[in-house]
């Protein structure tokens, strides 16, 4: 009885010494997880700190397309006027060159 009773005791022993190598297993387990998760939170933050930068940054750039596109438009309609006067004045001179020519057809028929 007593060796069996010595025998069971070496046993719990045993299993008491392996059950501590495990908690400490994952003591340190659990230490190295509470780090990747810190660092998770953290690189979580720059992320959404970034995203704000990232959203400011497009709009900025949407911002300066639509300030390009209305210097654009804006220079597009001073050339079309300015075309548009151009060719007013190209079919003025048209209408003087043709009127010059009905003249001289005139004046050479009375000659």
């Amino acid at each position: 009885f007593v060796q069996r009773t010595e025998w069971s005791l070496q046993l719990m022993t045993q299993r008491a010494l392996e059950a501590e190598n495990n908690v400490e297993k994952l003591k340190q387990e659990i230490f190295i997880l509470q780090g990747e998760l810190e660092n998770s939170k953290v690189e979580n933050e720059t992320l959404r700190a970034d995203q704000t930068t990232d959203l400011g940054t497009v709009k900025h750039n949407i911002d300066f397309a639509l300030q390009s596109l209305h210097n654009i438009i804006t220079g597009a309609n001073w050339s079309i006027r300015q075309l548009t006067s151009g060719a007013e004045s190209l079919h003025f001179v048209a209408e003087v060159l043709k009127s010059t020519g009905k003249i001289s057809e005139v004046e050479a028929e009375k000659e």
